[in-house]
C-alpha cells in the first residue's frame, strides 16, 4: 500500500516549539514495521496507533522524539 509519510522531529531545546517536518511517499504493507526497520539495532522505544484511517508511530531514540504519520494515498 502507498502512503504519504510525514516525519516530525521534535526540538528538545527549552522554549523552542518548532519542529522539523519532512514529507515522503512510501510503499509498505505495515507502517509500524517500516519505522522499526529504520531504527534496527538502535535502542528505541517505538509505539504505534491507528486513528481515523491514519497510522501514527511515535519514536523516542536517545532522547530525540519523532513522530511518523502515515496517510493512505
Amino acid at each position: 500500500m502507498r502512503y504519504e509519510m510525514v516525519r516530525e522531529i521534535f526540538n528538545s531545546c527549552a522554549n523552542n516549539q518548532m519542529r522539523d517536518v519532512f514529507f515522503e511517499e512510501v510503499e509498505t504493507d505495515d507502517p509500524l514495521l517500516y519505522v522499526q526497520s529504520l531504527f534496527d539495532g538502535k535502542n528505541a522505544c517505538i509505539q504505534g496507533q491507528e486513528s481515523r484511517g491514519e497510522v501514527v508511530v511515535d519514536v523516542d531514540c536517545a532522547g530525540l522524539r519523532q513522530r511518523y504519520t502515515f496517510s493512505p494515498v
